[in-house]
């Protein structure tokens, strides 16, 4: 049974945490976001990406190009993401002012755009005569695949098709020069195959499914096509090597690869594009190579808290296990990237798997990447920090203890403020006359079977998920989290009869009926493989999809002389920051400092009622020590 996710405009968030989140996105960061755009960030990188897109429009004009270009190869992606988390921000909160701003761009960015359909500033600016010549880094086809997404958010949530026909000249330049003129080649950084399917169910025009198809299947067939393109020039934009396969995710053709490898963000897009299109074809074997990478990923690659890469070298996977608490990368990217893709699974089967670690990468890693004033990010999210080490030394450099206001490579900040504008696309979907509940979102959701619904809840804090059913009649398919060992579900006031399936109690429905779900709010120790050598003799704490950490400035300054009592109860502790969030406290141990750096007198154990307050707000109350993962007793 497949599962395809409702449109922006379906979902109307109500009070709760998702909505605090959303306004937030629109209050704070999408205006913080364009002045960064516009150079106008007091303290914030330089960025020129407004500028690039005028720059480049000189050019094609004939004019001076100004300062000329500034910034990363991809610098144009982020007006991209910018403009699809307005456009999801939009459907939400109408707001005349920032659709006027948003047009405004739009308008610019269609007159950077080439005669022919090519657009991209960097090339525009620098050396039209270098156009597709290195698409191992160029990223021409990743730029063009983030403002494809953004055009079709932003014709779904306002009507208005301006960037919609820009990207449509640019597919359909694209699709002359790899299909029509059969040009080799497909892209260093996948990005474009999922966003071609976007562009396919926007506007029906079956060349952008043909073309994703395409770069797809060429994917890995015929050899080293990146060694081949790298002998017929002698330029390079920043030394990538060609004979990577693996990095490059093209070490086979995507039906025979079987390990997550490389660049994370770079896989999970690629794999998010295979899915949807083995979903959108009903392709078995392509769903099976999506499955094999899935649980490359999720049995063996993946952190707790959902975060995935785990070296700095490459932003990449490594191997099997290999999960360093702190050099971890997990960059924010990366799982938002990963929630991607287990949408795109959901569309291939509807199994709470896929949902599960959707729920765990967007209330851990996804979040912690965004300060709680929307104004500060995280590019890597590691699960120890240790000041002085963390951000300083040689191997620690990538870790940063403070949020940065941004970032000269800045793909994270927007990454973010779209995943969480569009949060309820994740949340809900449709497989005939099931209404599917993936996730916990309060709002009222109209689904195309012609259901509707209002979701309440204060999930993740709360634990009760009561749904109204407004009219319709049907069949809803509810989630019960793998972390919820028990439950209950009544509806009317009387306990409910269901069916369960991979994962979802499935409920029969009609106008009137008011279902009340309880899941297991019971915190818990979480343990893991003991191949994973880092966190021998380790513990973490979990309470329901939120993954706790330990910082110093609940636990008198220190971590790392830390343990836990693992056979004591885990209880709620002070309110902190936000609405309804609260610490855990938990029986463990402080052991005494030795005198010198060894000693071969045993350390006492002081017991001690430890502090743990949930992953994503760490680093919000100053620079200080983080563990995820503490020695247990």
């Amino acid at each position: 049974m497949n599962c395809k996710p409702i449109n922006i405009k379906d979902f109307t968030p109500a009070e709760g945490f998702v909505m605090r989140l959303q306004k937030l996105i629109k209050r704070e960061v999408i205006p913080y976001q364009y002045e960064v755009l516009c150079d106008r960030a007091e303290g914030a990188e330089k960025s020129h990406v407004v500028k690039n897109f005028e720059n480049a429009a000189k050019a094609l004009r004939g004019e001076d190009a100004g300062d000329g270009f500034y910034g990363m190869v991809f610098q144009d992606s982020d007006a991209a993401k910018w403009l699809e988390a307005v456009a999801y921000s939009l459907a939400l909160f109408p707001d005349k002012e920032l659709e006027k701003q948003a047009d405004e761009l739009i308008a610019l960015i269609a007159e950077a755009q080439d005669e022919d359909g090519y657009l991209n500033t960097y090339f525009t600016i620098k050396d039209k005569e270098k156009r597709w010549a290195n698409l191992l880094e160029g990223h021409e086809l990743y730029c063009s695949g983030h403002f494809m997404e953004a055009a079709a958010a932003y014709y779904e949530a306002t009507g208005k098709d301006t960037l919609l026909n820009v990207m449509k000249r640019n597919a359909e330049h694209i699709y002359k020069r790899f299909i029509t003129e059969k040009h080799e080649g497909y892209p260093g950084h996948p990005e474009v195959e999922l966003a071609l399917l976007k562009m396919y169910r926007a506007t029906g025009e079956k060349r952008y499914l043909d073309l994703a198809e395409h770069f797809v299947d060429s994917r890995g067939a015929g050899g080293n096509f990146y060694k081949r393109e790298a002998e017929l020039r002698d330029w390079t934009v920043w030394g990538n090597n060609p004979d990577d396969r693996y990095y490059q995710q093209s070490y086979a053709p995507v039906r025979e690869q079987r390990d997550a490898v490389g660049h994370s963000v770079r896989a999970v897009y690629l794999y998010t594009g295979m899915a949807g299109l083995a979903a959108q074809n009903g392709d078995k074997e392509l769903f099976s190579a999506c499955r094999t990478l899935w649980e490359s990923i999720t049995q063996k690659r993946m952190y707790v808290t959902g975060g995935i890469g785990s070296t700095c070298i490459g932003e990449a996977f490594t191997t099997d296990y290999d999960l360093p608490n702190d050099t971890a990368y997990a960059e924010t990217c990366a799982s938002c990237g990963l929630m991607f893709f287990a949408r795109a699974m959901l569309e291939n089967d509807l199994n709470g798997e896929y949902a599960d670690v959707m729920e765990r990468a967007f209330y851990n890693t996804v979040l912690a990447g965004m300060s709680l004033d929307g104004k500060r990010f995280f590019y890597v999210n590691p699960l120890e920090v240790i000041p002085g080490i963390s951000g300083e030394t040689a191997t620690h450099w990538h870790v940063k203890p403070q949020r940065p206001e941004w970032f000269t490579c800045a793909c994270c900040p927007p990454n973010v403020a779209r995943t969480v504008s569009s949060l309820g696309t994740y949340a809900y979907g449709t497989s005939g006359d099931i209404c599917c509940c993936h996730l916990f979102a309060a709002g009222d959701v109209d689904f195309e079977n012609g259901v509707k619904l209002r979701c309440s809840t204060e999930f993740p804090y709360g634990f009760t998920v009561k749904y109204e059913i407004l009219s319709g009649n049907g069949r809803l398919a509810v989630r019960i989290p793998s972390w919820s060992e028990s439950f209950s579900a009544k509806i009317n006031g009387t306990a409910a009869e269901y069916s369960a399936e991979n994962g979802y109690a499935f409920f029969g429905v009609k106008s009137g009926d008011v279902l009340e779900i309880e899941l297991d709010d019971t915190p818990k120790f979480v343990y893991c493989s003991s191949k994973i050598s880092e966190n021998t003799g380790c513990a973490a704490v979990t309470r329901g999809a939120l993954v706790y950490c330990f910082e110093g400035v609940d636990n008198n300054g220190d971590v790392l002389s830390l343990s836990l009592d693992v056979n004591s109860k885990i209880e709620q502790g002070e309110f902190i920051e936000e609405p309804d969030v609260y610490s855990l406290k938990i029986n463990g141990f402080r052991t005494s400092s030795t005198d010198g750096l060894y000693t071969t007198r045993r350390p006492e154990a002081v017991p001690e009622t430890l502090t743990a307050i949930p992953y994503y707000l760490w680093g919000n109350r100053g620079e200080n020590q983080m563990r995820v993962w503490i020695n247990y007793r």
